[in-house]
């Protein structure tokens, strides 16, 4: 059958001609039939996931009682748009009450987004020309590095390694590079490290910037996850707020994954510059869902409490890997714990090695049905991530010492 003309008129950022075309398999497709193969096989084992990276409960319950009232309401069933005041402030206040960042304007230095993904999609539009380059972190979360590339950017990856407590070695970027850089990627507590960034970095980080001439975009997702202190912002920071805006969700620290609702904060210009992007690409987050988002921002007991089960939850898978022969650490936030992976292991006199990350993390679902995401981008790492199902902490121990056990029938080795 021959091709329809279609076929031709695909653009060369998704592939040309060649879209559709490709036999590739994304390491998360090759996870999914990996877990459906082995459920299959060894139906009586129940599969640990411990590669979700969603939280594993529902929101509470008094943000579900204030959409539902809010829903209900005529007035929200409008546009958006750029909208929403009441969650502008809540934002505002939020910024001050849990991440200690006053003076911050509702008006002109916050906007709400359709979740941090979107954000993400829309600020390239804002500055990224042929040729512009943008600074992100390897391994990392790659959206707006592609819409980058679609605009015609380039990306420059500052790779994360275990001896620079993962975070990027400003120093090491290329005098070429920097010449035409126009904004840099960050991500604390990281997706998929567990990192988080210290006062020390974000001063550099911003010194860098203004040095540089170039914009950060500080990726928050998780900033609220800690399992200590108070949340660092990089607009806490001296002079941080003329050069970045944060990107904060309440997706993971709320519960609110599929809500979509976040907001963006920081520099006017840079929230302006969003502004209209996203004015010429959406109508706004649903007002009754904005309504709900200010009932969580005003209620941020909910985030310490879903902190303090995560802290709990990775004490015990910490101890678990530990026990047999991982060299795991406690990350100080977020929901995953990002571990070398073995290189071989051993069991009843039977060698398996182990090429990379991802060959691990097959043989771990296919021999022991426990999922991780596998991260080959610099060094062999799997990500886990405790927001495996579960209801209360003696649910939560079982399925941690089910790990351990299942772990101790092997002597592994690393590299």
């Amino acid at each position: 059958m021959a091709e329809s003309y279609i076929q031709e008129l695909f653009a060369e950022r998704i592939g040309g001609r060649n879209y559709g075309k490709s036999t590739a398999i994304y390491k998360f497709e090759k996870i999914k039939r990996a877990k459906k193969a082995a459920k299959s096989a060894k139906p009586d084992v129940e599969l640990i996931d411990m590669g979700v990276g969603e939280p594993d409960e529902m929101a509470f319950p008094e943000v579900v009682r204030s959409l539902q009232c809010a829903a209900e309401n005529p007035a929200n069933r409008g546009y958006a748009d750029n909208g929403g005041e009441a969650f502008k402030r809540a934002a505002a206040a939020y910024m001050e009450n849990v991440c200690g960042v006053s003076g911050i304007d509702p008006e002109t230095e916050v906007l709400h987004s359709i979740g941090s993904k979107a954000a993400l999609s829309l600020l390239p539009a804002c500055f990224i020309n042929p040729g512009d380059v943008v600074l992100m972190t390897v391994p990392g979360y790659p959206v707006l590095g592609t819409h980058a590339k679609y605009y015609g950017g380039e990306v420059y990856n500052m790779p994360l390694q275990a001896d620079n407590d993962f975070l990027p070695d400003l120093e090491a970027i290329p005098a070429d590079v920097l010449a035409k850089a126009k904004m840099m990627v960050l991500n604390y507590p990281n997706n998929p490290t567990g990192a988080s960034a210290t006062v020390a970095f974000f001063t550099k980080a911003v010194a860098f910037a203004k040095q540089h001439g170039i914009i950060i975009i500080q990726d928050a997702a998780y900033a609220a996850l800690i399992f200590e202190g108070q949340p660092l912002s990089i607009l806490s920071i001296p002079g941080g707020k003329d050069i970045a805006v944060e990107l904060h969700s309440l997706s993971k620290g709320f519960n609110m994954t599929g809500w979509r609702i976040g907001f963006v904060v920081g520099n006017p210009l840079i929230v302006k510059a969003y502004g209209d992007m996203k004015d010429n690409s959406d109508s706004g987050q649903f007002l009754a869902i904005q309504e709900a988002g200010v009932t969580a921002l005003n209620n941020p007991q909910i985030t310490a409490e879903i902190s303090a089960k995560y802290s709990r939850r990775m004490d015990g898978l910490v101890a678990a890997l530990n026990a047999n022969g991982f060299r795991a650490s406690k990350p100080r936030g977020s929901f995953f714990l990002y571990v070398e992976a073995p290189a071989r292991a051993e069991r009843d006199g039977k060698v398996t090695a182990f090429e990379n990350a991802e060959a691990f993390s097959q043989w771990l679902i296919t021999e022991e049905l426990i999922s991780t995401v596998p991260w080959d981008d610099v060094g062999n790492f799997v990500r886990f991530s405790v927001t495996f199902a579960a209801k209360g902490a003696a649910a939560e121990q079982a399925i941690l010492q089910e790990i351990g056990q299942r772990l101790s029938r092997y002597r592994f080795s690393f590299r």
